[in-house]
């Protein structure tokens, strides 16, 4: 069979390496061709474009960007037709990936969404459309299926996150193998010389350094007792993070290790994404950072509403707040340095923040989201 697999974003090339690698555990003749990143490159196929040409976040990003965004809308298209697969599967990156979605449907394609877009925070009228279009949709949020079937999406299916099949973490908050440096902590308590590792993830977009890295890189320089790690991507470019001036003695950079320096790490500072999930499936206490264009969160704001109140994953599976949002104007030095305070120095906030992540994963449930996605993709388009 042939597979045509689109993946704009660094999550979703996670996912789709995944979902890639069980697609060819059922079909070891499968052919895959598809828009990702390393990972996805790393399993096999052939890569079309690569996510570094792709990701653009906000209205007035996407606008500023909009003949690029067209262009690849367009490449897209073509390069479909060309391919003929058998199935499409579109991993989240919604904006691109639905206006795609709609012209693979009239062109006779079997369409597949894996990672749902979050229709329920806004834009609720897309849905209409997606009835008809989209064949099979694979939710990752347990609150999300029975969102789309009251709207009549009878075609929503929960398959769980697929952040379980690549965190393999305990379910217990006070595990000892549930954070290296606590359990050093407490081997050490009378050792007041340790120094404790401070994760920092100032997200995978450009736009998304830019408004994080200053912050971060400043509550480091104030914080000379810690020693901070940043979680860099190489696909941003090494220049992406030398545009701050030199680290602070304290900070240094390791690349394409964000799992390594969570499992390493006594707390963290995470710029707001799939990362504030990964950080708590780590057990890792966090703070949790986002500022972005003015106008792109006006007009964010002005589609959603009320109707979401978080915007960390964490919370937002919760359905309450587990780990402090610094948003916007929230997100300055003040606010930074009272909440690092707590995650790093009270321990009964860390441990309540904890019981907050088991809390997550045990909604979440298990493993196997990949494997149930790539079952329900072979046996529909076998019929």
């Amino acid at each position: 069979m042939k597979y045509y697999i689109i993946a704009g974003e660094s999550s979703g090339d996670l996912h789709g390496s995944n979902l890639m690698k069980a697609i060819l555990t059922h079909d070891s003749d499968a052919e895959i061709r598809f828009w990702g990143g390393d990972r996805m490159a790393a399993v096999g196929g052939t890569c079309v474009k690569h996510i570094r040409d792709l990701s653009f976040m906000g209205f007035v990003e996407v606008v500023r960007h909009l003949r690029q965004v067209l262009g690849n809308i367009a490449f897209c298209k073509n390069d479909i037709v060309q391919f003929h697969p058998d199935a499409i599967i579109y991993i989240d990156f919604p904006g691109f990936n639905l206006r795609v979605a709609d012209f693979a449907h009239k062109h006779g394609f079997r369409n597949f969404y894996y990672i749902s877009p979050q229709l329920w925070a806004w834009k609720k009228g897309r849905i209409r459309k997606m009835r008809t279009t989209i064949d099979r949709l694979f939710c990752i949020l347990p609150f999300e299926e029975d969102f789309y079937k009251r709207n009549n999406f009878p075609q929503a299916q929960y398959v769980g996150h697929p952040l379980l099949d690549a965190i393999n973490c305990p379910t217990s908050p006070t595990s000892p193998t549930s954070s290296n440096s606590d359990t050093q902590a407490l081997k050490h308590s009378s050792n007041q010389s340790i120094r404790h590792s401070i994760a920092l993830l100032p997200g995978s977009r450009r736009q998304e350094l830019s408004n994080t890295m200053p912050g971060m890189l400043a509550l480091a320089s104030r914080h000379p007792e810690y020693d901070f790690v940043i979680a860099g991507m190489d696909i941003l470019g090494a220049e992406q993070y030398s545009r701050y001036g030199a680290l602070p003695s304290n900070v240094r950079i390791r690349y394409n290790q964000t799992y390594k320096i969570l499992s390493e790490s006594y707390a963290a500072v995470v710029c707001s994404g799939t990362a504030t999930l990964e950080t708590a499936l780590f057990n890792v206490p966090q703070v949790v950072c986002y500022k972005a264009n003015p106008v792109s969160i006006a007009i964010a704001r002005w589609f959603v509403g009320k109707r979401v109140r978080f915007i960390s994953l964490v919370n937002l599976i919760a359905d309450r707040p587990i780990v402090k949002e610094l948003l916007q104007q929230d997100f300055n030095q003040t606010m930074l340095e009272q909440e690092f305070s707590l995650v790093t120095k009270d321990q009964s906030y860390r441990s309540t923040m904890r019981e907050g992540y088991a809390d997550v994963r045990r909604i979440l449930g298990g493993s196997g989201a990949s494997d149930r996605v790539a079952s329900v993709v072979i046996s529909t388009i076998q019929k």
